[in-house]
């Protein structure tokens, strides 16, 4: 269909629906701009006058095409007033409007075109053509352009092409009947504000106080499955942990808090299990807390016996489960939120475990030391059962090897497991060294991007992307890595903390000093940007944008962009400032939700405040 012949048709708005109707699903319709009064250039179809009929007006027509439109108009309301309705005539028809030449296919005389479910399907299946304002456009072109217009399916339809994932459950807003042309409109505002990002017009900001020491953790007390209900309705909570021995929780639109914790040993960590509304601490002796999010009245509670323990959280099968690294390097499996042992693992005796990720189909972990240069990555699965298993006590790994823990399951053991009673979990070394940091990719099932060092005498970094799966024969089960890609960064950097996030399956996001780059998986370097003058401190990656927090006291906003046949790119859009630097130090977290951004601003006078960039619709 052209559009510009669609868009004639539009405009025109007291055009009768069964003609306007022919036109537009006339497959061999053409228009042809003919010269009128002299000039060469494209009728301006337009609007004449509202209303059931309304003749078409062009740019400088002559009289006789003035007088033409007036008989045309004097004919249609004749057989109005005569008629209810006049069918078509079969057969192709040149028809002349204004000097332009419409070639139309019509329908056969056995088809009535002028029924209401006829109408209302077909323009329906045309407006599927149009985008989110061509669209508003027409619903105001007549009744039955409105009514077609307003169908459900049409705006889910716009939804699911534009994002890819909507969470039905939250679409429409309090009070209000849910409504997918709301939440379109709603999130497309929103993504419009958050692009432009004009203080004052398009955000609000405000500074949160009431920490006396250092913040160490800043998540939001959500779920995957509500990520986006604050879309519409606008509420978001955050949970903060300090060094002040603090938990606290703040409403982020009205700026306050919500709750205080009683004081405890400085906590050095925190993770959200927002299924269940609940946040876990760890402080700096090793005790594990977890405190419900909505209340925080503390719910249960763990002693590891070491200080700087890392965390991960995550739920399988309704089940919560809290894998904490030690500094002893051992691996805990606790099923929350009781926080009651499941399992035991002694990864490694000379090197913390400060890094736990697990993989997006829940079935790998991996567990590895960025203090140790020499520590090289492998496999074991974890088990749950009822009753906690010491599944190694002395280290697995030699010390000089970098280490990835791999976990077949995390909740359930299988049959042929439990005949054989083995004690000793499987394990699988993986082909890098010294990882310095690492992101499963979410698209793919356990698909893991690393960065390490060429070699241990190289400054220089490599990527080794691998695929992880478990081959399951008649007889046993055999754990497999697969190296997908592998090759050398060009990072020019000093730093040794390198920040690594990934978007879908094919790009990632570096972070390093002070650039933030963007590399596929084969170690092309498709983006890099210098944006700050102090080293980045953290970065937030969702599927709209990438936020960087640095050391100047500024975050960076840049959206991501479709860049033809090179696949993703970002653009650079504007700086979020963070106040005075006789106040602060500079940014240390950042963290995201899709209207709003928080970041902590690290105090000279050892209270940090919290920066809120609340983005309005």
């Amino acid at each position: 269909m052209a559009s510009g012949r669609l868009w004639q048709m539009i405009r025109c708005r007291g055009a009768r629906p069964g003609i306007l109707l022919q036109m537009m699903l006339a497959p061999r319709a053409t228009t042809e701009d003919r010269p009128l009064g002299g000039h060469s250039e494209s009728p301006d179809v337009r609007c004449a006058a509202p209303g059931r009929h309304a003749h078409l007006a062009a740019a400088s027509p002559s009289p006789q095409h003035h007088l033409a439109a007036s008989r045309r108009h004097d004919t249609l309301a004749a057989s109005r007033r005569h008629d209810t309705h006049v069918s078509p005539p079969s057969g192709r028809t040149d028809v002349s409007v204004c000097g332009v030449s419409l070639v139309v296919n019509t329908f056969s005389d056995d088809m009535d075109v002028s029924h209401p479910r006829v109408i209302k399907d077909c323009l329906i299946h045309i407006f599927t053509f149009l985008d989110q304002t061509d669209l508003i456009t027409a619903s105001s072109v007549c009744q039955d352009w409105h009514e077609a217009a307003e169908t459900p399916w049409l705006w889910r339809r716009m939804c699911l092409q534009r994002w890819g994932f909507c969470n039905a459950a939250v679409v429409g807003c309090e009070h209000q009947r849910p409504s997918w042309k709301r939440y379109c409109l709603r999130r497309s505002q929103l993504e419009e504000r958050m692009t432009q990002g004009r203080a004052g017009s398009d955000f609000t900001c405000k500074s949160l106080r009431g920490h006396t020491g250092r913040v160490v953790g800043l998540v939001y007390l959500k779920s995957t499955a509500t990520q986006f209900s604050d879309v519409c309705s606008g509420n978001a909570t955050i949970c903060t942990a300090s060094t002040d021995g603090t938990v606290r929780a703040w409403d982020v639109p009205k700026g306050e808090q919500l709750w205080c914790s009683p004081v405890q040993s400085p906590l050095t960590s925190m993770v959200c299990d927002g299924e269940h509304g609940v946040v876990v601490t760890v402080d700096s002796t090793g005790l594990v807390k977890t405190w419900q999010g909505q209340t925080g009245v503390e719910v249960a509670s763990y002693a590891t016996g070491s200080p700087h323990c890392s965390l991960l959280q995550c739920n399988i099968n309704n089940r919560s489960f809290l894998s904490v690294g030690t500094n002893q390097g051992f691996v805990s499996t606790l099923v929350g939120p009781a926080l009651s042992l499941s399992s035991r693992l002694a990864v490694c005796d000379s090197f913390p475990v400060n890094l736990l990720l697990l993989s997006p189909d829940k079935k790998w972990v991996l567990a590895a030391s960025k203090d140790n240069a020499n520590f090289s990555p492998k496999c074991t699965p974890f088990f749950d059962g009822s009753t906690p298993r010491l599944l190694s006590s002395s280290p697995r790994f030699p010390s000089d090897v970098d280490i990835v823990i791999y976990a077949e399951s995390l909740t359930s053991v299988s049959e042929e497991e439990e005949e054989e009673e083995q004690d000793e979990p499987r394990c699988q070394c993986l082909p890098v060294t010294a990882c310095q940091a690492a992101v499963f990719m979410a698209t793919r099932p356990a698909r893991l991007a690393t960065i390490h060092p060429l070699d241990h005498r190289s400054a220089d970094k490599a990527l080794t992307v691998l695929d992880v799966n478990m081959k399951k024969t008649k007889y046993k089960s055999e754990i497999q890595v697969q190296q997908v890609a592998s090759s050398t960064l060009t990072l020019k950097c000093r730093a040794s903390e390198i920040l690594l996030e990934a978007k879908d399956s094919s790009t990632l996001v570096v972070a390093a000093d002070l650039e933030l780059w963007l590399y596929s998986l084969q170690g092309v370097c498709l983006a890099s940007f210098k944006n700050h003058t102090e080293p980045i401190s953290s970065i937030s990656v969702d599927s709209f944008r990438v936020v960087t927090a640095s050391r100047d006291l500024s975050l960076r906003v840049l959206t991501w962009r479709k860049d033809g046949d090179n696949g993703l790119s970002l653009e650079n859009r504007y700086h979020l400032l963070g106040g005075s630097h006789t106040m602060s130090r500079g940014f240390t977290h950042v963290a995201c939700d899709y209207s709003s951004i928080v970041a902590s601003a690290e105090g000279r006078d050892g209270k940090d405040v919290l920066k809120v960039y609340t983005f309005t619709s």
